[in-house]
């Protein structure tokens, strides 16, 4: 029993022993085994071969797949910064969308995120053949992810075409970004680097110690072979690949602020009033568009100014509406289907105040933002009940609460009867609702004589033009989109006294451009939001950003060359032990052979021999072991006789293990060492093999000459 129980607890002990060494087997297994599996699909283990540090990763055809793949990287990456910079512009690509298809659905949100998907796609494929690379293993992609990754540079170039040729200047959007984020994303890059740089400096250390580990276990005949294969050149393409790029950048980036521009860098004393809004529509988001609801929220919220669209019914009645059909904004498909998709100027007025404009905005499927806040049970009625309304109603607000009107004026179709004069009537309307007219902002471009005759008091709205015309005009009020205001001459206009209204402004950051460019006023979906500011987002003074831009470029180069240091000294201490135990290892072995031949000689030798008579293959005389390591030794027969014997040598390298001379390759025959049969009155003398020079390729190989005389060593 005690045997017994001795036993089991051996085995215990060997397998605790064991256990962590099979777990990290085990979980490098698994690791290997979701690279090439995610990767390649290959789920089960197999070793790998590892490619040569320095040689080709892979084939040709799966290099040029890896260059696509870094492509549709980078378009993807594009695609996804560029859609969330132009978020402020959702509703309107929505409502394009909807034209188009005749349904109303979040494609935006859904392009959000198909590009969100293929960005993550791509960067984790991406990242797997960097680890794949790392580990040194040969990278094959599946045919699946070669398909997906094609479609995918398809997709985001057939997107850049449509953008480019029907979206052109939503690409402004993200060049007007970089004039808030350019500073934030100066920091952002440059920590990026100090965090790259701790893999890259690894990288090129080892690159480094691979160089010096070659070059000290090279022998002469692995340098004519160099001279063919030139890894090291290899090697120092590599380093240059990885470590140059990387320097470049680091250095753009911490001469980047030189080049920057950033309205919202200056002093607190220089930034301007915060701009006043005009309620877009009304308030859109806690009520229908263009109903009375949706303005009488957006005076609750404060909204200084109202923002609408205004057509001319058939019977000269002028009303609330903005598209060109009745099918988004009312139930007109319900209650008039024949006529769903006809000009909202082509009803009368007795058939537009019948329909109902705020029962879509409580369904789920075609509520206009993706971002609105759920509304209480009591709004949901009276959303309900809404109706289109007039322009006598809001006319009627305005002058009750003392707010700015502006608008745009569509135009009747042919065979209207006011097809020509509905700026007039109009005119004529708005006279009548004895409002104020300062308060009117007047937008429409057609007729401004007449209005100036009729309504002097009236303030004109001029579109993005010169100030020359401009001035000619008598006009000094603009109303422009806000992505080319900021391209064309805003200092010209504020130098001018120029009043500058913006549309359509919905995100915070494009609003903090504006307060900081001191615009006067802007329009906007999201008074809730833009009213809750209490300074711009992203502001900082001069003097700030230079102490964060000073103080973050020392540090990260500190960082960065600290990291670099200490991975060069630990590959130096790696390389230092990797010779320390060589050294120690060849000193044990010589030591081992030579006490082994002492051994021989003393068991097998005569003490004290008259006169030995040697066989030309025996190398030294007993007890010399100094002449074993004697090149000389083996020359003066060679000098003599130089066809008698053939003197051949194994080389053995330690260069790789994947460069050892392949002999059979090459039709020769594997390098040995013959001996011929002693006599048997002569005595036996063990051979030793000491070490032997170097061997140049070039030098001619003795042959024994046929039916020669063994030759005899002179004492």
């Amino acid at each position: 029993m005690p045997r017994k129980v001795s036993r089991i607890e051996s085995r215990r002990k060997e397998e605790e022993n064991r256990n962590p060494q099979i777990a990290r087997i085990f979980s490098y297994k698994c690791y290997i085994t979701f690279l090439t599996g995610c990767y390649s699909c290959h789920w089960k283990f197999r070793r790998w071969e590892k490619t040569k540090l320095g040689s080709c990763c892979c084939t040709r055809r799966e290099q040029c797949f890896c260059v696509f793949l870094v492509v549709a990287f980078i378009f993807s990456v594009i695609m996804l910064f560029t859609w969330i910079e132009t978020s402020n512009e959702y509703f309107g690509f929505d409502w394009v969308v909807f034209l188009l298809t005749g349904s109303w659905f979040f494609w935006s949100i859904l392009m959000l995120s198909l590009f969100g998907i293929l960005t993550v796609y791509t960067s984790l494929l991406l990242i797997l053949g960097i680890l794949l690379l790392w580990e040194r293993i040969e990278l094959y992609l599946h045919k699946s992810h070669k398909i997906l990754i094609m479609i995918t540079i398809l997709v985001h170039t057939l997107l850049m075409v449509i953008l480019f040729k029907f979206w052109n200047e939503r690409w402004l959007v993200v060049g007007l970004s970089l004039k808030i984020f350019a500073p934030y994303v100066h920091l952002s890059c440059i920590i990026l680097m100090v965090i790259i740089s701790w893999p890259l400096t690894f990288y090129l250390a080892h690159l480094e110690g691979e160089i010096r580990i070659r070059r000290h276990r090279m022998s002469y005949y692995n340098k004519e072979r160099l001279k063919k294969c030139n890894i090291f050149t290899r090697l120092r393409a590599l380093q240059l690949a990885v470590g140059l790029p990387f320097f470049f950048i680091l250095i753009c980036l911490y001469a980047m602020p030189l080049g920057i521009y950033s309205p919202c860098i200056q002093e607190k004393e220089e930034l301007g009033p915060k701009p006043v809004f005009f309620a877009h529509r009304g308030s859109p988001m806690a009520g229908p568009e263009n109903t009375m609801m949706a303005f009488e929220k957006a005076v609750e919220e404060g909204a200084s100014g109202l923002e609408t669209d205004v057509h001319i019914s058939f019977d000269q009645v002028p009303f609330l509406m903005h598209d060109y059909d009745l099918r988004r904004t009312t139930n007109i498909r319900e209650a008039m289907p024949e006529a769903a998709s006809n000009h909202p100027s082509s009803f009368n007025w007795s058939t537009l105040s019948t329909l109902n404009a705020g029962e879509w905005f409580v369904r789920p499927g075609t509520r206009p933002f993706f971002n609105m806040k759920p509304l209480s049970e009591a709004d949901k009625k009276r959303a309900r009940n809404q109706s289109i309304p007039r322009l006598a109603d809001l006319l009627t607000l305005a002058k009750k609460e003392q707010k700015f009107v502006i608008f745009d004026l569509f135009g009747p179709p042919h065979k209207h009867p006011l097809r020509h004069t509905f700026v007039r009537q109009v005119v004529s309307v708005i006279l009548a609702s004895k409002i104020e007219q300062h308060l009117i902002f007047w937008l429409p471009g057609h007729d401004r004589q007449y209005v100036r005759f009729m309504a002097p008091g009236f303030q004109h709205v001029g579109r993005l033009v010169s100030v020359d015309i401009l001035t000619k005009e008598n006009i000094s009020i603009i109303n422009v989109d806000y992505k080319r205001l900021f391209y064309n001459g805003l200092r010209d206009y504020k130098a001018a006294n120029i009043y500058i209204n913006l549309y359509l402004v919905n995100e915070p950051w494009i609003f903090s451009l504006a307060w900081c460019s001191r615009i006067n006023s802007v329009t906007t979906d999201n008074i809730p939001v833009l009213s809750q500011l209490t300074h711009p987002h992203f502001f900082m003074t001069p003097r700030y950003y230079l102490f964060i831009w000073l103080l973050l470029d020392i540090f990260s180069a500190i960082f960065i060359t600290a990291i670099f240091c200490f991975h060069w000294w630990k590959e130096l201490k790696e390389e230092k032990l990797l010779e320390a135990s060589r050294t120690f290892t060849d000193s044990q072995s010589l030591s081992h052979s030579v006490e082994q031949t002492e051994d021989q000689e003393a068991s097998h030798l005569p003490k004290k021999p008259t006169r030995v008579r040697e066989s030309p293959w025996t190398p030294a005389l007993p007890g010399s072991r100094k002449k074993l390591s004697d090149t000389s030794h083996f020359e003066e027969p060679l000098k003599k006789k130089p066809g008698s014997i053939k003197i051949t040598r194994n080389i053995v390298t330690d260069f790789e293990d994947s460069q050892v001379p392949n002999w059979g390759v090459a039709g020769e025959a594997a390098p040995q060492t013959t001996l011929p049969t002693m006599k048997a009155d002569e005595p036996t003398v063990p051979f030793t093999e000491g070490p032997h020079p170097e061997i140049h390729p070039n030098t001619p190989i003795l042959e024994p000459a046929k039916e020669s005389s063994p030759s005899v060593i002179p004492l």
